[in-house]
């Protein structure tokens, strides 16, 4: 899901809030104006990335989640990073047990900087899709 919402670029190029960011959403201060990466690099940084939003969600989360939820939260998390899920509604939410409250939060989170974005809001509902999705 991730990949499908974070197109993959080699060379280093500034989001819509304006931070440099390169390969399938990689941010960081190693991200500056001119870099390029190849397809090898990409994948790295992707796993890397994905291995702490994952990290995040175990460690943050109080709650027993099935797979959807937590590949929901993992999109969620690798998009807004540690800090901002660590201090959201959401997880609040989530971990008092209020999996319907929780899964409301994610459309509140659409704003790149201070635009709506609708790239943020299809995002969003897939998240929210995935997250409330049973298994079976």
């Amino acid at each position: 899901m991730i990949q499908t919402f974070e197109a993959l670029r080699l060379q280093a190029y500034q989001d819509i809030r304006g931070v440099w960011t390169i390969g399938w959403g990689h941010t960081g201060p190693e991200v500056v104006q001119g870099l390029t990466w190849t397809q090898a690099q990409a994948t790295t940084a992707f796993q890397e990335d994905i291995l702490w939003a994952a990290k995040a969600v175990q460690d943050l989360v109080t709650v027993i989640l099935n797979q959807n939820q937590f590949d929901g939260l993992v999109s969620f998390v690798f998009n807004i990073g540690v800090e901002a899920f660590e201090h959201s509604t959401l997880l609040v939410l989530l971990n008092d047990g209020n999996f319907e409250g929780a899964a409301l939060q994610f459309g509140r989170w659409i704003h790149a900087g201070s635009i709506i974005s609708s790239g943020l809001i299809n995002r969003r509902k897939s998240e929210a899709n995935l997250f409330q999705l049973a298994v079976t």
